[in-house]
């Protein structure tokens, strides 16, 4: 991402100074756990949003350091809260917070995260900012009980997989966009254009997570996790509606109760690639990408929209 970095590299790195400034502890296994975690971050795509938001929009300003805090914040405590959920041992090929500290600590880590961007916004009255990531917070966690909810049953349609994924993984995004837009402008009609713009490119780079499950390269996990973990994915609820009865009770049966058989998992892998499920994913994908960036041109061609258009193909052409 070489032009990103030409058009908000300076930004990005006085970023990581002002976030970890703002996750300092107050006693040393605080201290230790969140330089911990400052040193294992990831590629920080969401205050890339951010500021290409801001710029597009206007201009950064010292709002847009705290918005893209907020975002960063609230996006790491609830990845320390969702290991702590699945028991997961391993996050970006580091032990989690809770396999090396255990769960209590880490659900409290999770918490004081939170709570440092709340204080972060309201000692800066940003209110209208941490408006708009309060709501995506919220809409997370809404979607993930839906999905909860529906994995009990198996019986997600495609309006309830798009509704759950948009609140699941595109809100943030899109609150990210939106943030970085109000930020600059302080007007609500713009931050909500940037919002729209968010939220399209977070279901397309969820649809790309979900194809993963289908694909034959090395990612770090393997294939098949999502029907282990029992979650309807777009490739998979477009097998079932178009297969036959005898076939969608396989399907059905299989993830319910065989859904960590290796070789019938594969079986259903299989079936789906067969189906068009891959085809139909993919399709889905680049209509989502296509309308984000039908609403980006609208703005001024600039050095930080091409920047931003090409943050957005790495998100959603990425191999991993």
């Amino acid at each position: 991402m070489q032009l990103v970095n030409e058009v908000i590299g300076k930004e990005l790195t006085l970023f990581e100074k002002k976030f970890a400034e703002s996750v300092k502890g107050s006693n040393p296994l605080l201290d230790r756990i969140m330089r911990f975690i400052i040193r294992r971050k990831g590629k920080q795509m969401r205050p890339m949003f951010v500021f290409l938001s801001a710029k597009i929009a206007h201009d950064i300003n010292d709002a847009t350091y705290r918005a893209a805090s907020l975002i960063e914040l609230l996006h790491t405590a609830t990845l320390v809260h969702d290991d702590v959920v699945d028991n997961a041992m391993v996050r970006r090929n580091f032990f989690s917070i809770n396999a090396l500290w255990k769960n209590k600590i880490a659900v409290l880590v999770g918490d004081y995260l939170l709570s440092k961007g709340l204080l972060l916004s309201l000692e800066h009255n940003d209110q209208d900012i941490l408006k708009i990531t309060s709501r995506a917070v919220k809409e997370m966690s809404e979607g993930e009980l839906l999905q909860m909810e529906k994995a009990r049953k198996l019986d997600i349609k495609e309006d309830i997989y798009f509704e759950i994924i948009r609140a699941k993984t595109a809100s943030l995004l899109s609150a990210a966009c939106s943030a970085g837009a109000f930020s600059a402008t302080g007007d609500t009609a713009t931050a909500e254009q940037f919002r729209l713009f968010g939220e399209k490119v977070g279901i397309a780079f969820q649809i790309k997570d979900d194809l993963f499950d289908y694909g034959d390269a090395n990612i770090g996990k393997p294939t098949g996790i999502d029907i282990k973990e029992k979650k309807m994915t777009l490739p998979l609820i477009y097998a079932l509606n178009n297969a036959n009865k005898e076939t969608r009770r396989w399907i059905i049966y299989t993830v319910k109760n065989n859904n960590t058989d290796r070789k019938k998992v594969n079986d259903v892998i299989a079936y789906v690639k067969q189906s068009g499920g891959i085809e139909y994913a993919t399709q889905k994908m680049e209509q989502y990408r296509a309308d984000a960036l039908a609403i980006l041109h609208s703005y001024p061609e600039s050095p930080a929209r091409k920047a931003m258009e090409e943050l957005v193909n790495y998100a959603i052409n990425r191999k991993y």
